[in-house]
């Protein structure tokens, strides 16, 4: 099949695999992918925060765990890194490119970095988005110090890297999609770390942080990261947090009139909009039959409406109902 082709088929099947190949899983996937068009012995995909230049999240393949760490010390004798961080955004760039072979494979770099891991020859790509302050790094390694990577390899290591880093993207929120249905329909999401530092975020999270503080610092959230499963309405935004492992996973949406209920009065509204008697909305949510009719009156007040077809109207014209 001519080259062309099978790159085009990798990313169709990068994009195809958000759904079936769990998020926590994909980077390494998405490398084995990736050696179908580009040979490789080993890599390195990390990502972290631009302006600290170290991983918060790492995939490592054909490499022990510490080498992470023995790259991330190395930076500033890597002239790689300061290619890297000058060049235009995805431009793959070798070592050679910066470094010739009479003197990289002398000099302290080699023989403390990359020559004890077998690493002879490297191609590496920075993906860095300025707004949310977040970067990525796919480094591909060959033992065979004969076999520099080519032009042609460089120019499919380009044309992918904006597929390897958005399919990421889309396996990760769509996974979160899945996983946490109760969210309005409109909601954004950002993962953060407890001091409201991006991990992950969705572009139009971004948006809302910008239309709503408009001047914030960038990069990380402009309040401060709410407690777990709280939920805060600033300026007619909600705000939603719930934890996922050390980090934070932070919900946004537009406040909705279901927003000024509490979850139980959303639980009747849902129940009753949908055409549920009293008494079959009170078996479903396990409650009294008196307890719901004390709650719907509440609801009427709350929301301005008396009767159950202006609340359904109500309901259905607000995508948090659902």
């Amino acid at each position: 099949m001519p080259i062309d082709d099978l790159v085009e088929l990798c990313i169709a099947r990068l994009y195809r695999s958000v759904v079936s190949v769990p998020p926590e899983q994909f980077r390494r996937w998405a490398l084995e992918s990736l050696k179908t068009v580009i040979p490789f012995d080993s890599a390195i995909w990390g990502s972290g925060k631009w302006e600290e230049r170290r991983f918060h999240a790492l995939t490592l393949s054909n490499l022990p765990e510490h080498f992470a760490q023995v790259l991330e010390a190395s930076a500033n004798e890597n002239p790689l890194i300061a290619k890297l961080i000058n060049s235009e955004p995805d431009t793959p760039t070798t070592m050679e490119s910066v470094f010739p072979d009479s003197q990289f494979y002398k000099s302290d770099l080699y023989r403390n970095t990359f020559g004890p891991h077998g690493v002879e020859r490297l191609l590496s790509t920075v993906h860095a988005d300025r707004r949310s302050g977040l970067y990525s790094l796919v480094s591909l390694y060959r033992k065979d110090r004969n076999a520099p990577f080519t032009a042609s390899e460089k120019a499919i290591q380009r044309r992918l890297t904006y597929h390897l880093f958005n399919a990421l993207s889309h396996a990760f929120f769509i996974h979160l999609a899945r996983t946490h249905r109760d969210r309005p329909a409109g909601a954004a999401a950002a993962v953060t770390d407890h001091r409201g530092a991006y991990h992950e975020v969705q572009p139009r999270f971004l948006d809302a942080m910008e239309r709503h503080w408009p001047g914030h610092t960038p990069n990380q959230l402009p309040f401060a990261v709410p407690e777990s499963d709280e939920m805060r309405v600033i300026d007619g935004l909600c705000i939603k947090s719930e934890p996922m492992g050390e980090l934070m996973i932070i919900h946004c949406w537009p406040m909705g009139p279901l927003d000024r209920l509490t979850n139980r009065e959303r639980e009747i509204v849902v129940a009753v909009a949908h055409g549920l008697s009293f008494k079959q909305a009170a078996r479903k949510i396990g409650v009294a039959p008196s307890t719901v009719a004390n709650h719907l009156y509440r609801i009427y007040r709350k929301l301005g409406v008396n009767s159950r077809t202006a609340l359904a109207d109500l309901i259905h014209a607000d995508p948090s109902a659902e």
